[in-house]
């Protein structure tokens, strides 16, 4: 179901979101990366003391010395550790692959890790991410996107993300909902994502906001888990099945029972509140050229 967003709330969630995009597009700047995760652990023994361990899949939302951190579709978070014998390259699906280095790996980006393991955590063995992904990264990175290289403001419009609210017009919102307690998709769910997508698409220089939302059932850090996970379940199949660009995601938010859409006191208003939001954004600064 789409409709036209009129809420005064999202201003805060624009406020909060967009202070975090513009402090992690800082941290993916080559020369001034500061790390957003702290990992305390063992130093990393030879492979041959280490056993095979899980396959992870989902996106970079933060990075470290020598350590990424990947959120998997339920939300779930992972810290990897990298070292010179992880192969780490992007695949070009038939025709092979580039293999890279640790710098490619920015926030943001889809990634399958293959990974093994030791007591002190995981090491990647490989790391494979879209070659189609990573270029798009790089140009918001450096600025050099041709759609916004003639405008040098909305250049900086767009890699900053305008922490100031009033710059953003909301152009649409999609809400999508969720069984009690659950983070799961259903395929009409999926469609209509991917429907959202397609308008977005045709929208200039859009970006999306995804908000995480749950019912009064359970207790407050539940629903805020369950909220973040929510998000997380959409974000992802945003990026990976309907091909939304990861650097026209703004971070992700998970809202708990804040702001119903309907009462929580009947099952239908509960079903109503079991939603994620996906919001579709343009700058002020932006919007037009």
């Amino acid at each position: 179901m789409r409709v036209m967003s009129k809420k005064s709330g999202i201003l805060v969630l624009l406020a909060t979101s967009a202070v975090a995009m513009s402090t992690g597009l800082a941290a993916q700047q080559p020369d001034a990366a500061k790390a957003d995760i702290t990992v305390n652990g063992t130093p990393i023994p030879d492979a041959s003391q280490m056993t095979p361990g899980p396959e992870i899949k989902g996106f970079i939302s933060a990075r470290g010395s020598n350590r990424v951190q990947v959120t998997g579709a339920d939300g779930t978070k992972s810290v990897i550790a990298y070292n010179e014998t992880t192969v780490i390259k992007a695949s070009k699906g038939l025709f092979g692959s580039n293999k890279m280095d640790g710098g490619a790996l920015l926030n943001g980006l889809p990634v399958t890790v293959r990974t093994m393991q030791f007591p002190g955590g995981l090491l990647a063995s490989q790391i494979t991410l879209r070659q189609g992904d990573l270029k798009m990264a790089n140009m918001v990175r450096h600025g050099t996107d041709q759609r916004f290289a003639s405008n040098e403001a909305a250049t900086e419009a767009l890699r900053g993300r305008m922490a100031d609210i009033d710059n953003y017009n909301v152009k649409s919102t999609t809400n999508v909902h969720f069984d009690t307690g659950k983070a799961v998709l259903s395929p009409q769910d999926k469609a209509e994502l991917c429907n959202a997508a397609s308008q977005a698409e045709g929208v200039s220089n859009a970006l999306l906001l995804v908000v995480g939302y749950t019912d009064a059932t359970g207790s407050d850090d539940f629903n805020q888990t369950l909220s973040e996970k929510r998000a997380s379940s959409v974000i992802n199949y945003l990026q990976q099945a309907c091909h939304w660009k990861p650097y026209r995601m703004l971070t992700p938010t998970g809202m708990a029972k804040a702001d119903p859409l309907a009462s929580n006191d009947t099952p239908e208003g509960k079903a109503q509140n079991r939603r994620v939001s996906v919001n579709v954004l343009v700058s002020k600064a932006v919007d037009g050229v």
